[in-house]
């Protein structure tokens, strides 16, 4: 604690005593003025503070701070040579900036009592009831208006809890969810109908501090408004309905003249309201009969009925009922709904049926061709896979046979005699892919199925869904997904009941999940759930060695489909084969054989190199390679290695004839490690003779 001594009593060092008083770490240890009956004096006697005459006593080492309060320059100067070194001498010239401070601070607490007052006065002259609450709920402003329509003083709420003494309200609510109840209803204990507006209260930073209820009494305006029955109130009302509809609406009186059209039935018919007012019903109608002039006929309502209007011929179905007043028939009013749209999304729907196909695994892993090492371990992976419940992501190029993996993993599984559906995810637009995979509730949107319907997931369950380019899904479909398989549940379009579902989840792509992930096109979470069991199913150029036998199957195939009896290829045909990179896999090589086989004769047996269509040739010589890198100097000794390293393998790989099982044992390395040496040096497509 800071011992302090104040040396003048005046109004400044009085002031300054009342103010430093209160400070917990400050001890006035004296009062000294050389006047005993001084303000200060006095002061300070009162609250049991030393006053003296003399200040020098007080002069000792445990004197913190001498405040000088005279304004005599003479006595500062003899206060500055008794003072103890460690003691702070601060002179007069404070204490007057403090009065004019503490002058200051009066004249805005008289400002701001005044304008409270004014505030008050305010709050109190309006006629609409005000009830505000501070952050912990207490109320802290409660006017006249609230007084006369509750029944209750303020004084018998103010610093209350309002959900305790405030019947109904929601302010307590306002302030925890922060957001606004506007035009709210309510009646009040004493049968009050009030009409409502609570808001909460933010400070600078945006928080809420406070909440706010604006009300007024409308039991005058509800008992008025029942007695409105002047039909031009009633007409400027339903008026003001119409227009703001976004349904096409069209009246008619008894006669069956126009009365009233809206903005979206002149949007929905290119009719103005000059081409319909006072006109007959029928001026709008293409094709079909005037469902006005019926309805004003039998008096009875028609829906559903299919009409063509306008002069573009829209496709609708309108709906009209009979106006009728007092039992008297005052004409028809039409609602008319535009049903291109709908035909449209009916046609893609169909479309989308079309693409998706539900059919039974016909594949099984005898149908897969391959003797190569990297082929056989993706067949020994998907083996693996198959017996167990586990979701699989195939990924591998474009052509490399990823359907066909799905259908053998499928038939290899416990779940091989239940359903097999396969979806292509980057055939059918995001609105319907949705409704197709989870199903929808009836009414869920216009042309919904009565009943509802079933998704895909649902119909696979107890099966296998292959979703097959799933790299192309957007991201709100991956959410959609992720749920399915985190959950293992779904929820139709348009229902809120979660619907369990037992299916194996089978994805494939081509597409590189991970540069997705960094370039933000796919989800993390996502990956992570169909990465359980990646197989990844090695292009044609990574397996030459399983050329032949695959040309020899697909020769077979085409020689039943074109009605052919084409017995082999020739050697030189067998090398451009082998020397061509494949960019569409196996499915290039079935394409590049049948147009072979369409190119010769129809005696012909063998298929010769002029039979084949045009290949595009990726071979690069060794030499060319080691000319390209000649004169070129390694900056360090990791590049050096990693540059006679490369050439090795070049060198290996023409010597085995561009066969990489053949060039890892060469090496002395596994297959595995040839193909990531490849890939790292930037060689993998490159291929030797």
């Amino acid at each position: 604690m800071h011992k302090l001594l104040i040396v003048g009593a005046g109004r400044g060092g009085t002031a300054l005593l009342r103010m430093l008083n209160q400070m917990d770490r400050l001890q006035v240890v004296a009062v000294v003025d050389q006047r005993p009956d001084a303000p200060g004096i006095l002061l300070a006697q009162s609250l049991g503070i030393p006053a003296d005459q003399d200040y020098r006593p007080y002069l000792d080492e445990d004197l913190d701070v001498i405040l000088e309060a005279t304004g005599d320059l003479g006595e500062y100067e003899h206060l500055r040579q008794l003072k103890k070194d460690k003691t702070v001498l601060i002179p007069g010239t404070f204490t007057r900036i403090v009065m004019k401070l503490i002058r200051e601070r009066d004249k805005l607490i008289a400002v701001l009592m005044q304008n409270q007052r004014e505030r008050e006065t305010m709050l109190n002259s309006t006629h609409d009831a005000i009830i505000g609450v501070n952050r912990q709920g207490i109320i802290t402003l409660f006017n006249k208006a609230a007084e006369r329509l509750m029944g209750i003083e303020a004084s018998e709420v103010l610093d209350t809890k309002v959900s305790e003494r405030i019947p109904n309200t929601r302010l307590h609510i306002v302030l925890k969810t922060g957001s606004p109840e506007l035009n709210q209803e309510q009646v009040l204990p004493n049968q009050t109908r009030i009409i409502t507006n609570r808001v909460p209260v933010r400070n600078d930073r945006g928080e809420v501090v406070g909440a706010v209820a604006i009300f007024r009494d409308i039991t005058e305006i509800m008992a008025l408004a029942e007695e409105v029955t002047n039909l031009k109130d009633l007409q400027s009302m339903l008026q003001a309905i119409i227009q703001s509809s976004d349904e096409a609406i069209s009246v008619v009186d008894q006669f069956g003249n126009g009365l009233l059209i809206n903005k979206a039935y002149t949007r929905l018919t290119g009719f103005s309201q000059d081409d319909i007012i006072g006109k007959p019903a029928t001026v709008d109608i293409s094709e079909g009969d005037s469902m006005h002039m019926q309805v004003l006929k039998t008096k009875k309502a028609v829906r559903g009925v299919p009409m063509k209007l306008g002069p573009k011929r829209k496709d609708v179905v309108v709906n009209v009922a009979p106006v009728v007043v007092d039992g008297e028939l005052k004409g028809s009013v039409g609602v008319i709904h535009d049903v291109s749209e709908f035909k449209r999304l009916t046609e893609e729907l169909e479309r989308a049926r079309r693409i998706i196909r539900n059919l039974e695994a016909k594949y099984s892993f005898a149908d897969i061709i391959g003797y190569s090492e990297p082929m056989q371990q993706a067949i020994e992976q998907a083996k693996k896979a198959a017996s167990t419940p586990a979701t699989v992501l195939l990924r591998g190029e474009s052509g490399t046979g990823k359907e066909l993996f799905a259908h053998a993993i499928h038939n290899a599984s416990e779940r091989k005699y239940n359903q097999f559906i396969r979806v292509n995810c980057a055939a059918i637009s995001e609105s319907l892919l949705e409704s197709e995979l989870f199903g929808y509730e009836e009414g869920a949107f216009t042309g919904a199925r009565r009943g509802g319907k079933r998704g895909l997931f649902e119909e696979a369950s107890g099966g296998t869904i292959f979703l097959d380019e799933i790299g192309e899904l957007s991201m709100s479909m991956q959410v959609m997904l992720l749920r399915v398989l985190q959950e293992r549940e779904v929820v139709r379009v348009g229902g809120t009941k979660p619907i369990n579902i037992d299916v194996r989840v089978i994805a494939a792509t081509h597409v590189n999940l991970e540069a997705a992930i960094g370039a933000g096109r796919f989800r993390e979470d996502l990956y992570y759930r169909l990465q359980v069991v990646p197989i990844h199913i090695p292009s044609l150029r990574q397996r030459l060695e399983d050329i032949k036998p695959i040309a020899m199957h697909l020769l077979r195939k085409a020689n039943l489909e074109y009605g052919r009896n084409v017995e082999e290829l020739h050697e030189e045909t067998w090398q451009m084969l082998l020397s061509y990179h494949w960019p569409g896999n196996v499915r290039e090589l079935e394409n590049v054989l049948g147009r072979a086989m369409i190119h010769m004769r129809i005696n012909e047996r063998i298929i010769l190199p002029e039979h084949l269509p045009p290949l595009e040739r990726r071979i690069v010589s060794t030499k060319k390679e080691e000319t390209q890198h000649e004169g070129s100097t390694a900056t360090s000794l990791k590049e050096a290695v990693e540059k006679a390293e490369r050439q090795h393998i070049l060198r290996e790989l023409a010597a085995a004839k561009g066969n990489r099982t053949l060039a890892a044992k060469r090496l002395g390395i596994a297959i595995r490690s040839l193909y990531y040496k490849m890939e790292k040096l930037g060689i993998m497509d490159v291929q030797e003779e």
